[in-house]
């Protein structure tokens, strides 16, 4: 009966965990990341302060920071699902600790699975580790290098729970995939990755808007950029980093860095994608959910640039980009699976 408890929860959590990352997105993207100055509350209330006694005790606690309802809300709506969401993790781990606990006090028994203990515990420690993240960009006002780390946490905890979901429901054959295979898989799951870092650069550092044009760049194909600046993780915190500190021409390079990265992702996902088509029937689905999901992607880049950042569209394409990667973790599970042949 546990066992089937941490299956649906292991369902429950990734369903929560996506939804957390795209409300992370929105709530960038409306500008609402330090829309409560303080953490894990808001003015130190549990809700947006809302009443006259409410909105005078916000006001004197935080004289710099006027209550702005409509960007406290999607801040503390993030913080709801993420705080629901650690739960229903610290309940998986502790469910697949007590399971195998009971089975150790049982004769071995090699058709009994073994339970997800371990990985729950790394879930369990990486949504800690994710809280302090969570804090860290409301005190160190959206400083880049911790608003992107904190997505990068996001998107592994929407990774892992995903490989959870699928190891307590789905136990395919063994795809027989060659060496080749794997290492193609290997190498463009982690050109993906970059591309998620790179893409969560761009927003943390508000450089979506830096190319207002496509496929040129401020009209040109290789504008004038600044990498240093534009990859300077070594830079100082603060004061404020609501709406970017960073001069035009070091959005610019993270911009075309990014674009730069769409291409070498495509390329790699594309030859995977081939490659599936063609190893096996069993994977050619895989190899086209890559390919459909890849073009949705690019799709969803180009009219965020053509239309300004509709907001629509650019959560659209977060929501996308964290689906893509759910794909080369279902890939990845598929290929290295070690079941019967």
């Amino acid at each position: 009966m546990i066992s089937v408890w941490i299956s649906r929860l292991a369902v429950v959590a990734t369903l929560l965990t996506f939804v957390v990352v795209v409300l992370g997105a929105w709530t960038r993207l409306v500008d609402a990341g330090l829309g409560c100055p303080d953490w894990p509350g808001c003015y130190g209330f549990f809700g947006v302060p809302e009443s006259a006694d409410e909105l005078g005790i916000a006001e004197t606690r935080f004289p710099d920071a006027p209550v702005e309802a409509e960007k406290a809300w999607p801040e503390m709506i993030h913080r709801y699902f993420a705080g629901t969401l650690g739960l229903v993790v610290f309940g998986i781990a502790a469910l697949a600790l007590w399971l195998r606990r009971a089975q150790s006090r049982r004769p071995p028994d090699r058709r009994s699975p073994e339970p997800p203990w371990r990985l729950g515990l790394v879930l369990a420690v990486l949504v800690v580790v994710q809280a302090a993240f969570g804090m860290w960009t409301v005190t160190l006002k959206l400083w880049p290098q911790v608003v992107t780390t904190h997505l990068l946490g996001g998107v592994a905890t929407l990774s892992l729970l995903w490989w959870l979901t699928m190891r307590c429901w789905w136990d395919p054959p063994a795809a027989n995939a060659t060496r080749g295979l794997r290492r193609l898989a290997i190498a463009a799951f982690a050109i993906t990755v970059l591309q998620v870092a790179l893409g969560g650069w761009v927003s943390s550092n508000y450089a979506a808007v830096a190319c207002p044009d496509f496929p040129t760049c401020q009209n040109a194909w290789w504008p004038e950029m600044d990498l240093g600046e534009g990859f300077d993780v070594t830079q100082g915190v603060g004061p404020n980093y609501l709406g970017g500190l960073m001069d035009n021409e070091g959005r610019v390079a993270i911009h075309m860095m990014h674009r730069l990265g769409a291409l070498a992702t495509a390329a790699a996902l594309i030859v995977l994608a081939v490659a599936l088509i063609r190893h096996s029937a069993e994977l050619v689905s895989l190899g086209v959910a890559v390919l459909v999901t890849l073009c949705v992607q690019i799709g969803l880049g180009i009219a965020n640039v053509v239309g300004s950042i509709p907001l629509g569209v650019a959560t659209a394409h977060n929501a996308t980009g964290a689906l893509l990667l759910l794909v080369m973790v279902t890939v990845s599970y598929r290929l290295f699976n070690r079941g019967v042949s």
